[in-house]
Formats: C-alpha cells, structure tokens, sequence
C-alpha cells in the first residue's frame, strides 16, 4: 500500500487549489495513508476536508540556518513526518517545501520541472520531476498534473470541504444582526487582497456599490485583517454598506457559501467561493485569471489586456490594469451573472 505526504504551505488560496489534487489521490488510494504539511494558517481549512489521517503545523516563519529555533523546529519535523514507505508530492515549489519533502526521509519525492518552479532550487530534493508544463494553464489543472508521477490520470475539480452546521448557523445569527434577512440576496463584496497590486480603489467600489445598491441585494463588506478592515470602513462611510462582523476563518467560508454573489479581487474569497461554486465576479489586474481565477464557464471576469499584463508585481507605481476597470462594467457582469442564477 502506498502512502502519501502532501507539501503545500500556503497561501491559503493555493490551499483550496490543491484540494482537488488530494480528492483525487484519495479516491484512486482509499485505504492509503495520506498526511498534509501546512503553515499555521491553513490548519482551518484542512479541518473542514475528511480524509486526511494527519496534518502536521510547520512552523516556518522567520527560518534562518543560524537560529536555534530553526533546528528544533526541523528536529520536531523530522520525528513527525518521518516514514521511507510514503510518497511525498511538493505542491508548493519552494527551497522550504522541497527541504521538507527531504527530511521527511520518503524514498520517492516528486515535484515540478525547474522551470515550473518558482524556486528552482526545490529539485534538487526530489527524487523525479514532472515533466514541464505550460503555466497558462489553471494551477488546479497543475496540481492535478502532478499526480500523473502516481499513476492518476485526473481532469475534474472536486473540493471535498464540509462546513459543520453549527458554523453555518454561528454565521447566520452574526449576519442577522447586521440586518440581513434570509429572503434577500447576500452579495459580498470583498475589498482586501494580500498585494497591494490585487486591491480595487476605494472610490472605485463605492462608485460600483452605489450602481447596485437596490431593495432585492443585501449588500456586506467582507474583510479579514485590519488594514482590509479600515478599507472596508472608508467604503462604509460612503454608501452605508455594513462591514462582516469579526469572522474566523471557517466562518469566513460559511459566509461566502451563504452568498448569491462575490465580487472580488484575485484572493482567497474568490478561490473559496469557486470551491463552493458560488457565483463570482472577478477583478483582476497583475494575475492572470485563466491560471488562478474563476473556473466555471458562468462565472465573470473583469480584466484590460496590458503590454505589461500577468506581471505577478506585488508592487507597482501606477497598477494602471486595476484603473481601467470601471464600476459600470463589473456592475454589469454583476447583474448579468445575478440574471443567469435567478
């Protein structure tokens, strides 16, 4: 019986990415054992996926080789990963991932070609390579791609996530609060994005609110950390919008499930809404959204076509691809999309 080691990190939008890649190693190997390495945060997300027999916290932030807090953390690795009889698959690509592929003492480590890594470096732990694939693809087809080094020919996205009703139902006493009412549509627009080149303006997303507000949609602001949360407050102040109230991760998820509709940047809200196959519109300015956006044929995008386009900048001086996005137009996808799902 084979065994296996999943390695993918973070962020935790390329988390929800890689869940169909362990959909699929799970049901080609239902009584493997089948353990995922993660960094803290996306411990949340792997609780709500059955099937995992373990996940193992890495604690990676500030590693340097000349700290002893490295070493013991690496120490505490190793006892806990260690198994020669499993298969390790780094989905994330980094010196790190692949470093912890190589302590994890499996005989057989399998990642990417070089050149479909983001840190070259990461092949010298493996023990085979993918052969190399064109990045214009989606990452989940990626990731699927992966699997072919264990015999799993996969093109279906299955999200195995299970939301405990308790959750959905701590969400829905927290959003009647803020005045919503169950007949009404929840559309959310989600303001933040961990680059500064995936977040929308202001003044553009008060101009879009004020476009859409109507008695049929329930309109919420969705943040996560405190710079979003003060994002969120100036659109607030402007259309009178309410801000989500303070949510945990899966309560996070529990709310956008809830929803008819997600407007957002290239982020973990958009990725967690396709896992649920809610209804998104997409704004996207440095990524490019035929890799790491929407993937149901329904769902809309809102890009310009630049010479300088799929950049992947996390820093710009003008993020002139996020200007020429007007509120009329991601309106309009808006209310098309709110149409085809009536």
């Amino acid at each position: 019986m084979d065994n296996f080691l999943i390695i993918r990190l973070s962020s935790l939008g390329d988390i929800i990415h890689t869940l169909p890649a362990f959909s699929a190693l799970r049901k080609s190997f239902p009584e493997a054992k089948i353990s995922w390495v993660v960094e803290d945060k996306g411990h949340d997300i792997l609780d709500l996926v059955p099937g995992i027999d373990k996940i193992i916290v890495a604690h990676t932030e500030g590693w340097r080789l000349n700290r002893r807090k490295f070493w013991t953390e690496i120490s505490r690795l190793k006892r806990e990963l260690k198994d020669e009889n499993q298969i390790a698959l780094d989905f994330q690509g980094l010196a790190k991932s692949g470093f912890i592929a190589f302590i994890s003492g499996s005989k057989k480590r399998t990642g990417f070609h070089r050149k479909n890594l983001r840190e070259p470096l990461a092949s010298l732990f493996y023990t085979e390579k993918l052969e190399e694939i064109p990045e214009t693809i989606h990452v989940i087809s990626k990731n699927l791609k992966l699997l072919t080094r264990v015999g799993i020919q996969e093109e279906q996205y299955e999200f195995p996530l299970v939301l405990p009703a308790e959750i959905s139902e701590a969400v829905k006493v927290k959003l009647r609060k803020t005045g919503y009412d169950e007949q009404e549509k929840l559309i959310l627009f989600n303001v933040g994005a961990a680059w500064e080149t995936k977040r929308w303006f202001p003044e553009k997303w008060i101009e879009l609110i004020e476009i859409m507000k109507t008695k049929e949609f329930f309109p919420l602001l969705l943040w996560g950390n405190e710079e979003e949360k003060a994002l969120a407050s100036q659109v607030h102040k402007k259309t009178q919008v309410p801000l989500a109230p303070f949510l945990s991760l899966q309560e996070v998820m529990a709310l956008i499930k809830e929803s008819s509709l997600l407007v957002s940047g290239d982020t973990f809200a958009l990725q967690a809404a396709c896992a649920f196959s809610r209804p998104v519109v997409g704004i996207f300015g440095p990524s490019n959204p035929q890799r790491n956006g929407p993937f149901s044929p329904h769902d809309k995008v809102a890009i310009h076509g630049m010479e300088c386009g799929n950049c992947y900048k996390r820093k710009c001086p003008t993020i002139e691809c996020l200007k020429k996005i007007t509120p009329q137009e991601v309106a309009a996808l808006s209310h098309q999309l709110l149409k085809e799902n009536a």
